[in-house]
């Protein structure tokens, strides 16, 4: 999972990666510690580009998957980067992409081995792995848990195959159910990610998914409603749209099947048993830090006294030129006093139980009365619950989640 801001549409061009003494330098924030560190690696390959799909992800070709190149580029992108983590520890790490089980398990196995060796692992660090099941072969997730991927995200989306035609899918239901029976095999921990409001999906469709998805007992569950992006090919060309009493009726469905099974909703869009979120999406959720590694990846790092945002080259062609040589940060730039209540809000009010006040200033270095009027404003217009150390969401916040976020936009 890609995290948090639309990516700036800007030259893909690199940057001069500074010193770090440039960061450590006084500055207008005064964080007193820092907070977690995860690390998200991009492998962007797919073996086709869904017609929905925004992120930065690229159809293979004639040519193969240049595995041991692309390895390379992000054992050498993390050393350029070493400097500015210097001493922290990783809770989690996510290989995101793209189609990551594309890459075989032993290259899976080598990346692991190369970060272990640079990093300081968390004990009990997360360690997630995307998959596709129209990747999948017998064993190879097995041989994923053998590198040490503790965790799987398995991309279904449906288990309809008209569905999964629509939405451009390689893998057809029968893959999607082999490949789930092996995750639950060899997996304590996994997630699976279906879609609703589909073109043409009907209220016993998503019920039948939804049945199907809970057969495997998933600890995790990750629903999103289907959402138009720009410059995709639904953007050009718009299949059909579900009226938005429907996506509602869809929704209350979804959440009343799963509390059914024992998963509650902690975040917007996940669904959990007691002790199986998300490590690493909780940490972006928190505002915490994160490394991002791989083309087009973000990264958010703090400092004692300012939050810096990277972007890293988008072109995997291109990026694996320029991280074979420590420069493949293609923006770089410093969240100003102005943003940060946004950029903190936009995260921590996607989670049902919100956030400590005391976190909003240990993470972003400003003091509660930054946000204290937005906060009575939105508590008075039912969409926050606010007490003297707490503040989250209201039933009624969450529904109208981009409404609530908004507020906290610089001048709204």
């Amino acid at each position: 999972m890609i995290p948090i801001l639309p990516e700036p549409s800007t030259p893909d061009e690199p940057v001069q990666p500074r010193d770090i003494q440039h960061y450590l330098r006084p500055g207008t924030l005064q964080l007193a510690s820092l907070p977690p560190l995860s690390l998200y690696v991009h492998l962007p390959w797919c073996l086709k580009k869904c017609p929905y799909c925004d992120f930065n992800s690229h159809e293979l070709r004639a040519t193969d998957l240049p595995e041991q190149t692309y390895i390379n580029a992000l054992i050498a992108d993390l050393e350029a980067a070493l400097p500015l983590i210097w001493g922290r520890s990783v809770k989690s790490i996510f290989i995101g992409g793209g189609t990551p089980s594309l890459f075989s398990p032993q290259a899976i196995d080598q990346l692991l081995a190369a970060l272990r060796a640079r990093l300081r692992l968390a004990p009990d660090c997360e360690i997630t792995l995307e998959a596709n099941p129209g990747t999948f072969e017998t064993n190879r997730f097995k041989a994923f848990r053998a590198a040490g991927v503790t965790r799987l995200s398995v991309g279904v989306q449906s288990f309809n195959d008209d569905h999964l035609q629509t939405l451009g899918r390689v893998h057809n239901r029968a893959q999607a159910l082999a490949a789930l029976a092996e995750a639950a095999l060899y997996f304590d921990t996994f997630n699976l990610d279906l879609m609703y409001a589909l073109p043409g999906q009907s209220l016993d469709d998503l019920r039948a998914d939804v049945a199907t998805a809970l057969s495997f007992q998933p600890p995790h569950l990750s629903i999103y409603q289907l959402t138009i992006e720009p410059n995709t090919a639904f953007a050009k060309f718009p299949p059909a749209a579900v009226d938005d009493d429907m996506v509602a009726e869809m929704l209350d469905l979804i959440t009343d099947l799963s509390a059914q099974h024992g998963l509650q909703r902690y975040e917007v869009s996940a669904y959990a048993r007691p002790g199986h979120v998300c490590a690493h999406n909780l940490n972006y959720w928190q505002f915490g830090d994160y490394l991002g590694i791989g083309a087009g990846a973000h990264s958010k790092l703090s400092f004692a006294h300012r939050v810096l945002r990277q972007v890293r080259l988008r072109d995997p062609t291109r990026y694996m030129a320029q991280a074979a040589v420590g420069s493949a940060i293609a923006q770089e730039h410093e969240v100003s006093r102005i943003d940060l209540p946004f950029e903190f809000m936009l995260n921590a009010l996607r989670l049902a139980d919100g956030f400590e006040l005391q976190r909003f200033t240990e993470r972003t270095g400003l003091p509660i009365s930054a946000i204290a009027r937005t906060l009575q404003q939105a508590q008075q217009r039912g969409l926050v619950l606010c007490d003297l150390t707490h503040a989250r969401p209201t039933a009624r916040g969450f529904d109208f989640l981009n409404d609530l976020q908004a507020m906290f936009l610089p001048g709204a």
